[in-house]
């Protein structure tokens, strides 16, 4: 202590500071070593620990060189300047911990609802609620960092003070200005609550048909059928309608069209299209059935309805069917295939045997060419 008295008031600063820092360093190791003990095995407490390590640890360490700074001897040069470098630093400490903290939880979240399973309705509709709320609250953890940040500045308190005085003007620039940002994160909400859409739902949106592959706090991004990506804003989907194949279930009906002759047989296409719906395996087993959609003046539309247990089951059962039954007609009834009928009746031409003509007359083009 004698030795710390003829010291440089700063040079005794960082010692203590130092020494607080390995205080910090060492009073975590124990302490995360029995976190991660006590989480282990479990989804969310194991994925709390592994998240929030890093950003507790500098929080933990900035807080004890800032209260070494707060207890130093006042007058020191430069020291309300180091003092508030450490409070930006506490305050982006603790906003990196709320981010790491709410994504640990969301993740946790997730990790115990699996949706690869069969029956995932349950599922995706948590994991939906789940990365629409996180990436909501991580937006406005961030934000509220960033103003407490700005504020400990005093010449930005000072603007802050100048434009509560005059916010007329400015709220509506403001107001105008972050627009999309405040309509996506009430979108986020919305779509969170209420759910018109989930994680895998399949959707048709301006005649495009996809999977909803992910849901962040701006976007919906849409896996399309040949491989594309969609992308969405989220108030899109709360200001216009759109098609969801699988909001109560993901069963779904789907129909295939044949035109056939009207004299065709319906019941040997009735029996084949059960016999290709039972050898099947997209078909859920619940329906099948053919019926005469439409006569028109030249054949009959029959309608295929038919069910799977998902669209895309559905899409290849549509086209097994069709593309069976279009063979089993040509094969077996290839008289009754759609056909175009003319009764001329005595208008018929009657096509006279042509003459002799030399072959002169015939590069002239005067030899008789039939009707």
């Amino acid at each position: 202590m004698e030795i710390l008295q003829h010291l440089h008031p700063w040079a005794v600063t960082a010692i203590w500071a130092a020494a607080a820092l390995v205080v910090a360093t060492v009073a975590c190791l124990p302490a995360f070593a029995a976190a991660r003990r006590f989480a282990r095995s479990r989804p969310i407490p194991e994925t709390l620990v592994k998240r929030s390590e890093e950003p507790l640890r500098l929080l933990v360490h900035v807080l004890a060189v800032q209260a070494v700074l707060q207890a130093a001897p006042p007058g020191l040069a430069w020291m309300e300047a180091v003092r508030h470098l450490t409070l930006v630093l506490t305050i982006g400490a603790a906003t990196w911990l709320g981010v790491r903290l709410v994504s640990a939880i969301g993740k946790g979240i997730i990790l115990s609802h699996p949706s690869d399973i069969a029956d995932n309705l349950y599922a995706r509709r948590i994991q939906t609620q789940t990365r629409v709320l996180t990436s909501t609250a991580v937006l406005l953890i961030v934000l509220f960092g960033v103003a407490a940040a700005l504020v400990t500045f005093p010449s930005v308190r000072l603007i802050g003070t100048g434009l509560l005085a005059s916010a007329g003007l400015a709220g509506l620039v403001v107001g105008f200005a972050a627009k999309p940002v405040l309509g996506n994160v009430l979108a986020g909400l919305q779509i969170a609550l209420t759910q018109p859409i989930r994680l895998d739902d399949v959707v048709v949106i301006n005649g495009e048909f996809g999977r909803i592959e992910e849901i962040t706090g701006s976007y919906v991004a849409i896996h399309l059928w040949n491989e594309r990506r969609l992308i969405v804003p989220l108030q899109w989907f709360i200001e216009n309608p759109f098609e969801n194949w699988t909001r109560k279930s993901s069963e779904v009906l789907g129909t295939a069209f044949l035109w056939v002759d009207y004299s065709m047989p319906l019941g040997p296409l009735r029996a084949e299209l059960a016999r290709i719906c039972g050898s099947s395996p997209e078909w859920d087993r619940n329906v099948c059935s053919l019926q005469v959609t439409e006569a028109s003046e030249h054949a009959i539309q029959l309608r295929l309805l038919v069910s799977a247990a998902d669209a895309s089951l559905n899409w290849d059962l549509r086209c097994r069917v069709r593309e069976q039954l279009v063979s089993f007609v040509a094969a077996n009834y290839p008289q009754y295939l759609p056909r175009l009928r003319a009764d001329l009746g005595e208008s018929t031409v009657r096509l006279a045997a042509p003459e002799a003509h030399s072959p002169g007359e015939a590069e002239n083009g005067s030899a008789a060419m039939p009707v």
